[in-house]
């Protein structure tokens, strides 16, 4: 007997394909088409509506979260590019951000994001340009302090070729630690997206520098045919380090 990602029992001969196939529409590309198929047959995606979170990628940093303990009770936790909020609602869980007051610690949880996202519950969002001239200053205020944990699930817009995009990612990335290292509290953490494709190497050298343990990780959420990963900076130095050599603390994938 087997289970169906949906949990259903199937047993005996002629068991029926229970994966949903979509047709070509007119005027829709077979890339579309294929990419649809995917979604609906996406066991994350099934579970992400199921349970109520803004997409998949959701139980991608849970599973990190998981394993490094970062997202705790009481943490103020700052997600960079937060739409469509799924990070931020797994987040304003596990930091507590809407417990009571009294008994428990309550954590605080800003999304920011160029473009305007849906209010969550628990989270505070506020429409902002990162990179902007005093950004840093108006997120520390919003929070009521330095940062805990700065997270981040962006990427640039695909502009086709593969080289590119990975350029264009780790660019990103590497913006997002030097923000993270205006924002953060000493011992706080850095999460973040990147691609595997070798540029990499000054965003880990830039990160070792900082941070006292360094992972790269690909979740069981990240599809097998992505090149994606993410970085999990933990131990924020507590001072912007470039010039001196840092201990290799880097880990290898999550297995």
């Amino acid at each position: 007997m087997t289970k169906t990602p949906t949990g259903k029992n199937t047993s005996g001969r002629g068991q029926r394909d229970l994966r949903v196939r979509v047709k070509t529409a007119k005027g829709r590309k077979l890339s579309s088409t294929l990419w649809l198929e995917r979604q609906l047959n996406d066991p994350y995606v099934v579970r992400a509506k199921k349970e109520g979170y803004r997409g998949r990628a959701a139980f991608k940093i849970m599973e990190l979260d998981d394993k490094y303990r970062f997202l705790v009770p009481g943490a103020r936790v700052v997600d960079l590019g937060c739409a469509p909020g799924g990070w931020c609602q797994v987040a304003i869980k596990r930091v507590n951000a809407l417990a009571e007051k009294s008994g428990k610690k309550v954590g605080t949880v800003l999304g920011i994001d160029l473009q305007e996202v849906s209010p969550i519950t628990g989270a505070e969002i506020h429409q902002l340009d990162f990179l902007e001239e005093g950004a840093e200053d108006k997120v520390k205020a919003w929070l009521g302090g330095p940062a805990d944990v700065v997270m981040s699930d962006m990427a640039a817009s695909s502009s086709g070729h593969q080289g590119t995009d990975h350029l264009r990612i780790i660019a990103l990335c590497e913006a997002a630690a030097y923000f993270a290292f205006d924002v953060l509290e000493e011992g706080g953490t850095f999460v973040a997206k990147v691609l595997a494709g070798g540029a990499e190497i000054e965003l880990q050298n830039i990160l070792k520098k900082n941070f006292t343990k360094v992972a790269n990780v690909k979740p069981p959420a990240s599809r097998a045919d992505s090149s994606e990963k993410f970085v999990v900076a933990q131990g924020f130095r507590g001072k912007r380090h470039e010039g001196q050599d840092a201990e290799d603390t880097s880990e290898g994938d999550l297995g």
